[in-house]
């Protein structure tokens, strides 16, 4: 099954995108990227950016719905991202209890799970309680599961990953020569989630900044100089749209 999108990251491109409905990523992860810049080139406050952002999130939250994508990991707010200014951050964590308070009745009406990635005990509790809050209401939907990577980096996982492993050893829950990539996963944040198939990085840069290093070993990667706030979802059919495109053999051969 095919669908069919008109191209509109460039408006004056009235090229017509053709999806493959039978090959969409199950898993797509977001370095949500530009919201400062964004706003800085409008003369307007970091914040501004940051709030724009949260739109932004809506309506890619609801297309990855209608698409059919299974888990949607967006990276929210980094293990480094408290070397922000107070302010900036204050915002951020403010934000996120906007969008949690506003948006989840029509998120759970739309059969999504609200997950967390990230040590969110670090978090302000008014976050946290709306984080478990909008868990708990959502956790028994069946349609995409919403991962929100919160205080959240790679190298943090992997290292809480190892040493959550190692007490099993000690323990005697489980054998050093059983252990293989399955079971690592396991003790991952993203346990029992498939690994990430695409990720998009909107805004120009071309980086992973600590984000899913474990989870995307065979990712496919897409970057536009598109800032957060303007991502649209045309922008995402086309980074689909390429992904569709893209000879993925995980380190085999392509078969005649």
């Amino acid at each position: 099954m095919w669908k069919f999108f008109r191209n509109k990251e460039n408006i004056n491109d009235t090229s017509i995108i053709s999806v493959n409905m039978n090959n969409i990523p199950k898993h797509i992860g977001i370095i949500m990227d530009g919201n400062g810049r964004w706003a800085k080139e409008k003369n307007l406050p970091r914040t501004m950016g940051h709030k724009a952002g949260v739109e932004t999130i809506r309506d890619i939250v609801k297309e990855c719905s209608t698409l059919g994508v299974k888990y949607l990991t967006l990276y929210a707010f980094s293990t480094e991202n408290w070397k922000r200014p107070s302010q900036e951050v204050n915002a951020l964590m403010n934000l996120l209890v906007e969008y949690l308070k506003k948006e989840l009745d029509e998120l759970h009406n739309n059969n999504v799970i609200i997950n967390t990635i990230g040590n969110i005990k670090k978090l302000p509790s008014v976050c946290q309680k709306e984080l478990k809050d909008a868990f708990e209401k959502t956790k028994n939907n069946s349609g995409l599961v919403l991962n929100l990577a919160l205080n959240y980096g790679g190298r943090d996982e992997i290292l809480r990953a190892i040493k959550s492993m190692y007490k099993d050893l000690q323990e005697g829950k489980i054998i050093i020569d059983n252990i293989d990539d399955e079971v690592f996963s396991t003790y991952l944040y993203t346990a029992n989630m498939p690994d990430v198939d695409l990720i998009i990085r909107p805004s120009g840069e071309q980086r992973i900044s600590n984000f899913l290093l474990w989870q995307s070993a065979y990712a496919e990667f897409w970057y536009s100089d598109i800032k957060w706030p303007d991502f649209k979802k045309e922008h995402l059919h086309k980074a689909i749209y390429d992904y569709q495109n893209r000879d993925r053999r995980f380190g085999g051969v392509k078969h005649k």
